[in-house]
């Protein structure tokens, strides 16, 4: 799936969590329509905030995700600062309040 930088392992995507100060994951399935109808219209917000790295995921091929990152539904947008959740959303992904978020957390990290 055309997107971010594809993670290889849950290992790998802990390690990207834990070494950026901010970090975006998409975790979503293969299969999954809604997942791939998502991703071309969120992508270009979260692109544009170049202070944020991405790594998406597919939770069905690494299915240890899931329980690692409590997903239940997918596709999920995940932000971390400093290694720590602090958005989320899940299923049906609204970009202008993915964009807002993105703009109030990296807005307060700026002051």
């Amino acid at each position: 799936m055309d997107g971010f930088k594809e993670a290889q392992s849950l290992e790998e995507l802990q390690t990207f969590v834990k070494e950026k100060d901010l970090a975006l994951l998409y975790l979503y399935g293969k299969n999954c329509s809604v997942c791939h109808a998502v991703l071309p219209q969120i992508k270009p917000i979260i692109e544009s905030y170049p202070e944020i790295e991405s790594m998406q995921a597919d939770v069905q091929k690494l299915q240890s995700i899931a329980g690692e990152y409590t997903v239940f539904t997918i596709p999920v947008v995940l932000l971390f600062v400093n290694g720590q959740e602090v958005m989320r959303f899940a299923r049906f992904i609204e970009r202008n309040k993915v964009n807002e978020q993105l703009k109030k957390i990296t807005d307060a990290l700026k002051a």
